[in-house]
């Protein structure tokens, strides 16, 4: 495990040293700001290393929609060929409200956004990271119906992922939910590994891996939403009973209906809380260790003792922060996992009543 962190560091290390190269080869002071939010950061190409003077990128699709001119879809890399405009379209500049967006300008000036469908660089990754989850599932898929029923217990990696898979189905999904796991199940497991599969590629250094996509708000929010409509589409009437109408003295309820308000209130800070959560901690994962490798290149100019010591103290943290973000990798799939089947399981409660009736109608 030692020796896999260390090649992991030294991935990162030689895709993020050209770039610093080149700024202090320019003569440029290192600039931390640039380097860790253009790596965290969408852009409309896929920027894999600095060599020398080469820059070797991927351009990606430009698609969008102009009221005045229409469709317009062309690679980014034609941007890049023609000064930074085609077609009347640019990206916007640092300071800009729009700033790393394409932009058109109107008659007056004024920077406009057309309507943007670009496949970006985080777009591309979580079609990436998307397909390879889908091969993933549908070969474990594939082996099981393969063997008949009763067949001997499957081993290696099928094996690793049919136990993953039980565990987070028994002691997350099963427990949390209830009785009516089953219905939930597969959207719940879906989302474990999709959340998974791409915190692991956001820690490859190198294409096809490192980009920023559980980190990015707009990915966050879309999986909260989806666990805010299943919370509240198959929610009981027990659920929505005690939203708006609590079970607390009255007059916490008329004439000012102040515990129904911090009901519904709480209806939209638990989808929130799931989207800031996964979006925090990922995000200042990849932060903090761009920061620490970045300190090996910022103490270049202060002398060989100094740089000497804090490139092993930057190494070192390194391997224990790519440890860490392995953890935490994990982590935050099971936790965004637990959270929306706890969600999903209080919303799925009966009225206590109803269910001893049951039990006196079962015996």
């Amino acid at each position: 495990m030692r020796r896999l962190h260390n090649i992991v560091v030294f991935l990162l290390l030689l895709c993020i040293a050209p770039a610093v190269s080149a700024n202090e080869h320019e003569g440029e002071p290192v600039n931390v700001k640039e380097i860790v939010f253009g790596h965290i950061g969408d852009s409309y190409e896929w920027h894999i290393t600095t060599w020398g003077e080469t820059e070797v990128r991927i351009p990606l699709p430009v698609i969008v929609y102009s009221s005045t001119t229409g469709w317009h879809a062309f690679l980014s890399s034609e941007l890049v060929e023609n000064g930074g405009t085609y077609e009347g379209l640019s990206i916007a500049p640092a300071g800009s409200k729009y700033e790393g967006k394409i932009v058109e300008h109107d008659a007056a000036g004024q920077e406009v956004r057309p309507f943007d469908i670009s496949i970006t660089k985080v777009t591309l990754a979580l079609l990436i990271n998307s397909l390879l989850l889908v091969v993933i599932v549908l070969g474990v898929a594939r082996w099981y119906k393969k063997k008949p029923r009763g067949a001997a217990a499957p081993g290696g990696f099928v094996g690793f992922m049919e136990m993953f898979i039980m565990m987070v189905n028994d002691d997350v999904i099963k427990s949390c939910v209830g009785p009516k796991y089953k219905k939930f199940a597969p959207y719940l497991l879906t989302a474990f590994f999709f959340v998974f599969i791409n915190n692991l590629m956001g820690l490859i250094p190198f294409f096809p891996g490192g980009a920023n996509v559980t980190g990015n708000i707009a990915i966050t929010m879309v999986l909260a939403l989806f666990t805010f409509v299943i919370v509240n589409v198959f929610g009981t009437r027990t659920y929505w009973k005690e939203i708006f109408w609590p079970d607390v003295p009255w007059w916490l309820k008329v004439p000012i209906p102040m515990m129904p308000f911090i009901e519904f209130i709480g209806i939209l800070t638990k989808p929130f809380a799931l989207m800031i959560r996964l979006f925090a901690n990922m995000l200042a994962g990849h932060m903090a260790m761009l920061v620490l490798t970045c300190l090996i290149f910022i103490s270049a100019s202060m002398g060989p003792v100094l740089n000497s010591s804090l490139t092993i103290a930057s190494v070192l943290f390194n391997i224990f922060m790519n440890a860490l973000e392995l953890l935490v990798a994990f982590i935050q799939a099971y936790v965004f996992t637990m959270l929306s089947a706890v969600f999903i399981g209080l919303a799925q409660e009966e009225h206590k009543e109803e269910h001893s009736a049951e039990k006196q109608q079962a015996h």
